[in-house]
């Protein structure tokens, strides 16, 4: 439990990070709602990696170059729900705030990723 307590203390700077590059991405330049959430989501997968290697598995046992690989994997997949989510969320309500589709796609992966991560990457 103490793992999943970590976790989520990553998923919510993660989700911040998403979150603030998203509307950076909105207000600075022309991309719209749904191409800035696929460079936000990079930017979040990016510092979630770190972060989960640092402070809730540690590093796995594998050199940092697959590491990153199957987290990247696992990341991947895990973003496709989630930007799939946040996709039909946003068409099926245009007129919600984004940061609701946002906090309801993350919380739609949320249980996917943490399974992935802990079995496929930090296993050992």
């Amino acid at each position: 439990m103490r793992r999943f307590g970590r976790f989520l203390v990553i998923g919510v700077i993660g989700f911040v990070a998403d979150a603030g590059m998203l509307g950076a991405l909105l207000m600075w330049t022309p991309l719209g709602v749904y191409s800035a959430r696929l460079v936000s989501i990079a930017f979040a997968l990016a510092v979630t990696w770190l972060l989960n290697r640092l402070i809730t598995f540690g590093p796995s046992s594998r050199p940092v170059a697959v590491e990153g690989a199957r987290y990247g994997g696992v990341g991947i997949a895990t973003s496709a729900i989630n930007y799939l989510a946040y996709s039909a969320f946003l068409w099926a309500m245009p007129d919600v705030p984004i940061i609701v589709a946002l906090v309801v796609a993350s919380v739609v992966a949320l249980a996917f990723s943490f399974a992935g991560y802990s079995r496929l990457v930090f296993d050992r």
